[in-house]
């Protein structure tokens, strides 16, 4: 599927957009994902779900607290219902969460016998504000164009007050879209900030090289 969606994107490198590009690159890195996101007739797995929820029964049944992080708010559906199939309490918290409840859910969250082991948290509700002490693990479902966002969102867990040691894991589809995105980043620290903001909409400052390297 990713071959697949890889090649219609390197034709469109030339002749198409940068709108239209960028949501070609969504679509790859949606793939790396959970491909169902925008296949309504994906039938498959996905091998980052699968290992997330390992590291989740490992983790939650080791006495840790685990904070999930993604761009992708529609993968929780899937990442939820697998939660309770494992009877592991959790919670989420996305743009849509009224104030309210997520000062509530913070709260409990933090308390040390609190049921929620898990906390799936989208980039944009959870990158400033929280103080998520209750958790000692955080995991980034995917990697994000802005790596200071990436490292705000990971800074939730070391707060004031924190005394646990916080392990952060990153999950990486290895030779695919996801792993080009971290190595742009290591060879252009001096320009990192400005390649894709949050809402990726400063993919224009991308040039033709940054494109073609992304998809080799």
């Amino acid at each position: 599927v990713y071959e697949a969606q890889l090649l219609k994107t390197k034709e469109m490198i030339d002749g198409k957009s940068k709108v239209e590009l960028l949501s070609a690159i969504t679509r790859l890195r949606q793939i790396c994902v959970y491909p169902k996101m925008f296949m309504d007739n994906y039938q498959g797995e996905s091998a980052k779900v699968d290992l997330l929820m390992e590291l989740l029964l490992d983790m939650t049944s080791n006495g840790h607290k685990v904070l999930v992080f993604s761009q992708f708010t529609s993968v929780f559906d899937v990442i939820t219902n697998k939660l309770s199939e494992k009877g592991i309490g959790y919670f989420v918290l996305t743009g849509k969460t009224p104030a309210m409840f997520r000062v509530n859910m913070v709260e409990q969250f933090n308390e040390r016998n609190s049921i929620q082991k898990v906390f799936l948290i989208s980039l944009k509700a959870g990158g400033t504000g929280l103080n998520l002490v209750g958790a000692d693990t955080v995991i980034q479902l995917d990697p994000w164009w802005n790596v200071a966002a990436e490292n705000q969102a990971s800074d939730r867990a070391h707060r004031i007050g924190q005394k646990n040691v916080v392990q952060v894991i990153k999950l990486i589809c290895e030779n695919s879209i996801e792993q080009k995105v971290l190595e742009l980043q290591e060879l252009k620290k001096d320009i990192v900030s400005e390649i894709i903001a949050d809402n990726d909409e400063n993919i224009s400052k991308l040039n033709s090289s940054d494109l073609k390297y992304l998809l080799s």
